[in-house]
């Protein structure tokens, strides 16, 4: 569609201003799409499927979202007067918010990704080989998407056809050994890093919402206590600002998923003084009241080191003034490839050619609202509708940052979604109904993801309860376990 640009500069970063040209939009809005294998990875009847008639091509497509970002930009009357032009960040602001108005969440979010790792690495935070791009790259998936496919489970009805024949016992025994040797590699790791020279004083084990942290740090700990490791473990939850502090959105929620929730100059501090030898007062925040209750003095040994379980683990004002050589830092993400179909290309040649990937983050969010429905009070359709919060904060300041690992884990497992199932569909299911958001018409994320997920658990064969409860089939200490119930591990969290 032809529009009139009333938008003549745009003000950079270092305050120059410069000519603005619609064709960056263009290309940065193809490039993101291009790195998640094109448009139709989004493609949403009913939502955005005019957007693909109109356009036809992925070229097309962008250029007419790029339209759609100078509707937006001339609607702001200041950007009209010179003195006043629109800057960098306010551009990319409106080209997330034009991507995501429009129902192309993944290329929104790989959008989201590298504009941050950008800005990472203009903070000095990570280099230039450090910086993942989309937040997956193919050097690292790879070797996930070829194990899945040895194993017959890297497209839904592969998964199916090993649920039905009664082969899964087989695919969680091959998974959780793969995972365990995992563990011991990250083990083999700190270890070496030790016997190297440097003197390790904390270990960070850090990865979005539902990854498996805790079960994987409690693993860890094993491991590396078994090699004469000591370690003092905080709590790092304590440092949340009160709720006075935590304004609310227009459904009485809160963004708990930032890293600006957290105190974090004090934390900082606090940090450095242990690491110092120096004893602190660590606060101690209770959830039921919203607010820290009290104060509880904290010393750090000389031979023990820091071991820290954080969403934000790898935000850099937190060690900001912290030696990076007395750091070592674990990355999980629960990241199991699955291939469902894709219905921009409903025929299936075997060659994944017309498939997609699931969402990694779908995953998580059904781990995460059993949880939230067990041990935090919390309905299902709470945590979908706040789901936008977790996503905003871990394409900020956790998927970006993953470069800075020392070893990165995978906490998905193939086997996730038939035992996530049971709890989620029949009578006594917990996903929320179509229903159930029909007061949040506005909430498009809320009604795109829901659309997707109930389509993949329509999609996958589950397991039984009983089979699900059945810890002779998937054992207790599975990270799956921290969510599902029946873990043999202690999750404070779930406590």
């Amino acid at each position: 569609m032809a529009v009139v640009n009333k938008i003549g500069k745009i003000r950079k970063r270092n305050h120059a201003l410069v000519a603005f040209d619609q064709d960056r939009i263009v290309r940065v809005i193809l490039r993101a799409s291009t790195s998640v294998g094109g448009f139709e990875q989004d493609y949403l009847p009913g939502i955005n499927d005019r957007i693909f008639a109109a356009g036809e091509t992925d070229e097309g497509i962008a250029q007419f979202l790029s339209d759609l970002v100078v509707v937006c930009l001339n609607a702001d009357e200041r950007h009209h007067v010179s003195n006043f032009p629109p800057t960098v960040e306010e551009i990319q602001n409106v080209v997330l918010h034009v991507l995501s108005s429009n129902g192309f969440t993944k290329v929104a979010d790989t959008y989201t990704c590298f504009r941050w790792g950008h800005h990472w690495v203009r903070e000095g935070a990570i280099t230039e080989e450090q910086f993942v791009r989309n937040g997956y790259p193919p050097e690292q998936m790879e070797p996930w998407v070829a194990w899945n496919r040895e194993h017959d489970c890297d497209t839904v009805e592969g998964l199916n056809d090993i649920v039905s024949g009664g082969r899964l016992a087989r695919l969680v025994s091959d998974s959780l050994e793969r995972y365990e040797a995992s563990l011991d590699e990250a083990a083999k790791k700190v270890v070496a890093r030790i016997e190297k020279g440097d003197a390790l004083k904390m270990i960070w084990v850090s990865g979005p919402s539902s990854s498996g942290k805790t079960t994987t740090t409690v693993k860890l700990t094993q491991r590396l206590e078994k090699a004469g490791l000591r370690f003092l473990m905080l709590n790092l939850d304590d440092y949340f600002w009160s709720l006075i502090e935590h304004p609310t959105d227009w459904i009485d929620d809160r963004n708990f998923e930032t890293p600006e929730a957290l105190d974090i100059q004090l934390m900082n501090e606090h940090l450095r003084a242990l690491l110092e030898g120096k004893a602190i007062e660590k606060p101690v925040y209770s959830f039921k009241e919203g607010r820290r209750t009290a104060l509880k003095p904290v010393r750090r040994e000389r031979d023990q080191i820091l071991l820290l379980d954080c969403l934000h683990g790898f935000y850099p004002p937190i060690t900001a003034g912290i030696d990076p050589k007395v750091i070592f830092r674990v990355y999980i993400e629960a990241m199991n490839p699955l291939y469902e179909p894709n219905p921009m290309m409903p025929l299936y040649h075997g060659d994944r050619s017309d498939r997609r990937l699931t969402r990694f983050e779908d995953v998580r969010l059904l781990r995460r609202m059993l949880r939230d429905v067990n041990h935090r009070n919390h309905p299902p359709l709470a945590t979908l509708l706040h789901w936008h919060y977790v996503r905003a904060g871990e394409l900020f300041s956790i998927i970006p940052l993953k470069g800075m690992a020392d070893c990165a884990l995978n906490g998905g497992m193939p086997f996730d979604l038939p035992a996530l199932k049971p709890f989620f569909v029949g009578d006594d299911g917990i996903w929320p109904t179509v229903g159930d958001l029909k007061a949040y018409p506005s909430f498009l994320d809320a009604q795109i993801r829901h659309r997707r997920v109930t389509h993949l658990l329509d999609s996958v064969q589950g397991l039984t309860l009983a089979q699900a409860r059945d810890l002779s089939l998937i054992p207790g200490d599975a990270v799956v376990r921290e969510f599902i119930g029946g873990s043999t591990i202690s999750i404070p969290h779930n406590e």
